[in-house]
């Protein structure tokens, strides 16, 4: 059987008082700007994405943009590096023409 607590009138230990830690709500939100695009991927890829995306219960589109955004951030850790040691400008940093879709009679001349 078990003892009963006995109260008495002992001063407690207080413990040391924590400044606040918390961020401010607005602060949690990590959404970034967003720029929709329409981009046509391999029905493999697709097919890949959404099976992963439902064994984890996530939303495949998230997956692909989070993979994104991981290569960007590799690549641009890498190339701040390259850049401190004076390297030269990658290539897909070079001001590049628009892209126009010619058509088979313009591409024929």
């Amino acid at each position: 059987m078990r003892d009963k607590v006995r109260y008495t009138d002992e001063p407690m230990e207080v413990g040391r008082i924590v400044k606040d830690f918390l961020p401010p709500p607005d602060k949690l939100i990590f959404k970034e700007d967003a720029i929709k695009v329409t981009i046509t991927l391999s029905a493999r890829t697709v097919y890949f994405f959404k099976t992963e995306a439902e064994k984890r219960g996530l939303q495949y589109q998230r997956m692909i943009r989070r993979l994104l955004d991981a290569y960007v951030e590799a690549f641009e850790s890498r190339d701040e590096g390259a850049a401190r040691r004076g390297a030269k400008q990658v290539r897909a940093e070079q001001a590049r023409a628009p892209y126009r879709k010619t058509s088979r009679r313009a591409r024929a001349r």
